[in-house]
């Protein structure tokens, strides 16, 4: 069995005092190639550095997050750009829009989003998508490109059925997190992941957030990791109906195809 982690955010500095032994983890569970998701120029130039320097399995995204919307600058574009010339680079984001909590304005999310949107189509890389609270702008926003648009993912969807048919019929990707595990908020997409289709899913944790409420021993600090992504691949298959080995099998194999990269 092989898992490939949809977004770990290790440039978290929640990360830094255990890097090696939450690796080996990771591997021992089965969890053998991870994206590193970028959040603003600098979170992204360490994720291509992070990937650079651990190889094996470790690619990077490199991109603004709708909450980091307002540090857009006329320079930025361009960083992006250089950054992207990496190898270990294989998708644009973490973009999109969030009116969750607004950290910026939707003038700024929009600029933005839109910006990496023309870049990932102009590099012929993936778009890796963040989209919560805001389906109505952010689908809209997507139309506009759609007959252009490359391979693109909606990573941690918690929306609604209505979003997700929309999403379907475009094509994308959808990524699940341990969302799913959540008593509070999740159990919607017990119904929900059935409408996935099998090579459209793929599966993260998105770590170190989101940690699998369902998951025990639960950790004292609370932080989500890799090693936890075969307990989310477990809830996913059960609501499915999935076999899970199989549903491991596609996953990982639906992100290698997404990311363009050779197995």
């Amino acid at each position: 069995m092989q898992l490939f982690d949809l977004c770990f955010n290790f440039t978290s500095s929640k990360f830094r005092a255990d890097e090696q032994a939450l690796l080996e983890r990771a591997q021992q569970a089965g969890v053998t190639h991870f994206l590193v998701s970028g959040s603003d120029q600098d979170d992204s130039r360490f994720a291509v550095e992070l990937a650079q320097q651990h190889q094996a399995g470790m690619y990077a995204t490199v991109g603004v997050h709708p909450h980091c919307a307002n540090s857009w600058q006329a320079n930025t574009l361009e960083i992006l750009t250089q950054l992207a010339d990496s190898e270990r680079v294989k998708a644009i984001g973490e973009a999109g829009l969030d009116y969750h909590r607004n950290f910026s304005s939707h003038e700024e999310q929009h600029h933005a989003f839109r910006q990496q949107i023309e870049l990932a189509i102009e590099l012929k890389k993936p778009l890796f998508l963040h989209e919560r609270d805001a389906h109505d702008d952010f689908y809209a926003i997507l139309k506009e490109y759609q007959q252009i648009l490359g391979p693109t993912v909606v990573h941690c969807f918690t929306g609604s059925r209505a979003a997700l048919e929309k999403y379907i019929e475009m094509d994308l990707y959808i990524g699940i997190t341990g969302w799913i595990c959540d008593e509070r908020r999740g159990t919607h997409l017990h119904d929900l992941v059935k409408l996935i289709p099998q090579d459209r899913l793929m599966i993260e944790t998105d770590a170190p957030y989101l940690i699998p409420r369902t998951y025990r021993p639960r950790p004292k600090d609370n932080r989500n990791e890799p090693s936890f992504l075969p307990h989310i691949a477990q809830h996913i298959a059960h609501y499915r109906g999935d076999d899970f080995d199989q549903l491991c099998h596609h996953t990982y194999n639906n992100t290698l195809k997404f990311l363009n990269i050779k197995s």
